[in-house]
């Protein structure tokens, strides 16, 4: 049988790059790496990283080609199927792979599609006109990473079958049934590193039913009327979505906006097309205070915008202003609104579809197709303008809320020039409770923003003056999913935080600036310090989020019990690890246990063993994984509706039952 995987583009294993012990460096040390066993030497080049990302990573690769048939009008449904085996299915009803002999290698196509690099219908043939994916790599990566593979094809009235173990193939294609159906299942088991298998290749392979239901939600928003059901075998009982929308985007921004009073009932749509462009957007403000406007191309979340994204703004701009210059809203002498200032209260989807798209960078998080930033200006301009002269009462509204927008920038402008940190040697701009730290390279700087002066206190005695930094914070900072930006600049304790990281603020934003790389909340495990703690959460997400994405917080975990034996003192974090501290050391002699109800109650050495020490400590990072699902919590959590709220509290009573506190 031919070596199909030997076609692919080689790579060179960088770690051939050493010396031999004379210090040799010739081209004996290198060493080319040729089919897919490049992807399984550096998977992170194709999948990003081995951790669960790059996990889920490879069921996506799968789903895209299922919704690339979507998109050329041939698949109406996707079942994906969480296996209790480790194995996750794929099954879509699309044309099916080609089974055809391929007439460069004289395989069955779909075995190159699964086998070699770079092969597949997405590179300006006819076979798609619109795909995603990675540029055609992304089954036989799948392929290569799993440890072992199978296929099914239904076409032309027959079933076809074949399966791969790590890329290579096992058997030849072979037919085993007759069928009226056509479509492609795919059944990979992700190659996991474990007892009996030291050389695989993920660390774990335990899909996140939630992080898949994510994605497959906002995939079925984008391709209206697209049914996608997703179903997990693992539990005791089965679990299951399922996700079809027949208004796509119009109902992902009555989604996102389903926790907020919306300014007008529906979405603005606008749909249209220049070439072989095609452009679509949906747009709502309501009564919060922030901007969330997503942008994709061929169904990609672009998370840095590009473009779409600027011709988008631009558009939206340019169509208020002239709107309230013509309606004399926008004095003459008066200057002209600021983007900021028209996307205050904005929900925004704006979907493109093209022929291969140009992206900046392999990860694909911005467009950088010149000519479509004209396409999405013209089209969002036109028809915008129309809509707000067809609809007189939501143009006043909303440009009067644009108007209170560029007032309120202009108070925080003020505000916020009061908070800028110029130098981190000039302490006379620092907040005054802030005991900044000696060392200068952020990398090894950290800022601890303590609840209470008391705690404060113990902190600035107990910690490490090189490189620990205490911001002592009084009471609850504001709750600024509830408030303006000017309005929450007010709050001295927001201000403190801001000054003494840094960085500044919302667009003003700038990560070469921040002064401390670890920012810790460290407050009292009860409800009033895990309040001041999601108030916090808040802030940095609202107004400073890429502290959160950049990995730059996190959260301390003091202990809840100090158990003491004899002469001998240990620390419990929760009740479980009490209860397992007891049954280790025993009960006899009865041990004295104390629940520490706030952080003052630590001396200052014992704050530095438990919580402060790097050495012994432990402390959680916070992540994102969806921006979109994290500001729905946010709002959820922090907004005005009580309702949404009451049901979220009563849906999770059960895990937080035993807590005492």
């Amino acid at each position: 049988m031919a070596d199909t995987t030997r076609q692919a583009d080689p790579i060179i294993d960088s770690e051939r790059f050493t010396d031999t012990p004379e210090g040799q460096y010739d081209e004996t040390q290198i060493q080319v790496l040729e089919g897919l066993e490049a992807v399984r030497k550096r998977p992170g080049m194709y999948i990003g990283s081995t951790d669960t990302t790059g996990l889920h990573h490879l069921l996506y690769e799968i789903v895209d080609n299922a919704i690339d048939e979507a998109l050329a009008g041939y698949c109406t449904q996707i079942n994906i199927i969480i296996n209790r085996n480790g194995s996750i299915t794929v099954d879509d009803n699309g044309r099916g792979f080609p089974v055809g002999i391929h007439p460069q290698t004289g395989r069955p196509a779909v075995e190159v599609c699964l086998t070699i690099l770079h092969a597949g219908g997405k590179f300006g043939g006819s076979g798609y006109k619109v795909s995603g994916g990675l540029h055609g790599v992304g089954a036989a990566v799948v392929n290569a990473l799993s440890s072992r593979l199978e296929v099914t094809v239904y076409q032309d009235g027959k079933v076809y079958q074949q399966a791969y173990e790590r890329g290579q193939v096992c058997y030849d294609l072979k037919t085993v049934g007759e069928t009226d159906r056509t479509g492609t299942v795919v059944t990979f088991f992700p190659d996991v590193r474990g007892e009996g298998n030291p050389d695989g290749i993920f660390e774990s392979g335990d899909f996140h039913f939630d992080t898949i239901k994510s994605h497959m939600r906002d995939l079925a928003f984008l391709n209206a009327g697209l049914h996608i059901r997703l179903t997990d075998l693992r539990g005791e009982k089965p679990e299951e979505r399922a996700y079809r929308y027949e208004g796509g985007i119009r109902e992902y921004v009555k989604y996102l906006n389903r926790h907020r009073e919306p300014l007008f009932p529906e979405p603005i749509h606008i749909v249209g097309a220049r070439g072989t462009i095609h452009v679509e957007a949906a747009l709502q403000y309501n009564d919060s205070y922030s901007e969330n406007t997503f942008a994709y191309v061929n169904n990609i979340h672009t998370k840095e915008g590009g473009t779409h994204l600027m011709g988008f703004y631009a558009a939206l701009t340019r169509v208020i202003n002239n709107y309230g210059r013509k309606y004399k809203m926008i004095k003459e002498n008066d200057a002209n609104l600021k983007g900021e200032d028209v996307r205050e209260s904005l929900t925004a989807i704006i979907s493109v579809k093209m022929q291969e798209p140009q992206f900046e960078g392999q990860t694909k998080v911005k467009l950088g197709s010149s000519e479509v930033r004209g396409v999405v200006d013209t089209l969002v301009y036109d028809q915008l303008s129309v809509f707000l002269e067809e609809n007189p009462p939501i143009g006043r509204a909303l440009l009067d809320r644009c108007l209170n927008a560029a007032r309120a920038r202009e108070a925080a402008r003020k505000a916020r020039d009061n908070t800028r940190r110029k130098t981190v040697l000039e302490s006379a701009s620092l907040p005054g409770k802030l005991a900044d730290c000696s060392e200068r390279d952020a990398s090894k700087c950290e800022i601890f923003l303590v609840e209470g002066d008391s705690a404060g206190g113990s902190a600035k005695t107990g910690r490490d003056r090189h490189f620990q930094a205490i911001l002592p914070l009084r009471g609850k900072i504001l709750n600024v999913e509830k408030t303006r930006l000017d309005k929450a600049l007010t709050n001295q304790e927001i201000r403190s935080m801001i000054t003494a990281f840094g960085c500044g603020i919302g667009d003003e934003f700038d990560a070469e600036k921040l002064r401390y790389h670890r920012i810790i909340c460290m407050t009292d495990a009860d409800v009033d310090g895990s309040h001041i703690r999601i108030l916090m959460l808040t802030f940095f997400f609202k107004h400073m989020r890429p502290l959160i994405e950049g990995g730059y917080v996190y959260i301390a975990m003091p202990p809840l019990y100090k158990v003491t034996q004899g002469k001998q003192e240990y620390y419990a974090y929760d009740d479980a690890e009490q209860e397992k501290l007891l049954e280790r050391i025993g009960r006899n002699p009865k041990p004295d246990i104390q629940r520490y109800k706030g952080l003052g109650e630590m001396s200052a050495e014992q704050l530095w063993s438990t919580t402060m020490n790097p050495q012994t400590r432990s402390m959680m990072r916070v992540t994102m994984e969806d921006a979109i699902d994290a500001d729905a919590l946010f709002n959820l959590l922090m907004g005005d509706k009580v309702e949404p709220r009451r049901e979220f509290i009563e849906e999770n009573a059960l895990l937080v039952k035993n807590l005492d506190v």
